[in-house]
């Protein structure tokens, strides 16, 4: 019997940094703008991936407050279907991009890039409803067609 074939496992960060999240600008496809955060290595726990993706391409030292939630449609990636287990922390140091990071900014709700890659602009959403109501995202049950 081969290996199964599953689906890539990535953390993404919702930073909160200077009265906004941190939002990076993609060096590589697809380009615009994304939450920090990358694929989980083999061996490595999901909240050293995200503190190290977060220090990576932020340059900032992250304190994980919380796991958010995961996010697993299938076509939530362009690139392949990969699930994300997304955390909220809190960011401290100098922001400046680096690694895969063109840039890097903090943004607020109403000053958000029209081009969100990925389903970040929904992550981005469902954090704020979140952080108004306290009312998490309510999984989607339906079977696919």
């Amino acid at each position: 019997m081969g290996k199964p074939i599953t689906p890539l496992v990535a953390t993404d960060i919702i930073i909160e940094y200077q009265d906004g999240i941190v939002l990076i600008e993609r060096k590589n496809e697809p380009h615009g703008w994304a939450l920090p955060g990358g694929f989980v290595d083999v061996g490595e726990s999901l909240e050293n991936a995200a503190a190290r993706e977060a220090r990576e391409e932020t340059s900032l030292d992250v304190t994980l407050r919380e796991l958010f939630y995961a996010y697993g449609k299938p076509s939530r990636d362009p690139r392949g279907h990969g699930i994300s287990i997304v955390y909220i922390a809190e960011g401290a140091g100098i922001l400046a991009a680096a690694d895969d990071a063109k840039s890097a900014r903090v943004f607020t709700f109403d000053t958000l890039p029209d081009r969100m890659v990925f389903d970040h602009r929904e992550i981005v959403a469902d954090y704020y409803t979140f952080i108004q109501t306290g009312e998490r995202p309510v999984p989607d049950v339906t079977q696919p067609k």
